[in-house]
């Protein structure tokens, strides 16, 4: 938490496993990490994002609820990561709180996006609702938590390096993190 007793930080992390869909995704981006996830505690026990809820299935995929050290990324052990923070109000953080409460309750209404993240490649927004891709979804939360920020229409992964307020806190492999103490 910051010195101000009326701000707090949320995480983006950014990750890249190996799979055969984060090859794609490089590729396509030309960028290091393929998958984006929010977080409410820097011990990312509150970590979020769009992606496959079995670690074997590619193919099953939607709201999940993510672990350094559990599912997908337990599977790949060399997950590497770069995590940023960013200092939100204390409001922000709230509705922050609140749209991924909302989300973990209704998480059968919520669907992966995968006709929207191929869409990327042809330069077009396909977007249904309740429908999300990680970085959808990381900047659906933003958006609707009222946090600014300048991520362009089509959200990549990448973008989320150059936003304002964001300060890098670890590089790595995912499994090596260990965050310093509030």
């Amino acid at each position: 938490m910051s010195k101000n007793s009326d701000e707090k930080k949320v995480y983006i992390i950014l990750t890249y496993t190996g799979t055969l869909l984060s090859k794609v995704i490089r590729r396509y981006t030309k960028f290091e990490y393929s998958h984006v996830s929010i977080a409410t505690d820097n011990e990312l026990n509150e970590m979020y994002s769009f992606a496959r809820i079995r670690p074997y299935n590619p193919f099953v995929a939607g709201f999940i609820q993510e672990n350094p050290h559990e599912g997908t990324f337990k599977r790949f052990k060399n997950t590497s990561t770069e995590i940023y923070s960013m200092t939100v109000s204390r409001k922000q953080y709230c509705k922050i709180r609140k749209n991924l409460n909302v989300m973990k309750e209704n998480r059968s209404e919520y669907h992966y996006n995968i006709l929207g993240l191929f869409a990327l490649i042809f330069h077009k927004k396909l977007k249904r609702d309740k429908t999300f891709y990680c970085a959808e979804f990381v900047q659906y939360i933003l958006d609707t938590s009222e946090v600014e920020n300048n991520l362009p229409v089509l959200v990549k992964p990448a973008d989320f390096t150059g936003l304002d307020n964001i300060q890098i806190e670890y590089k790595g492999r995912l499994q090596d993190y260990a965050p310093v103490s509030a």
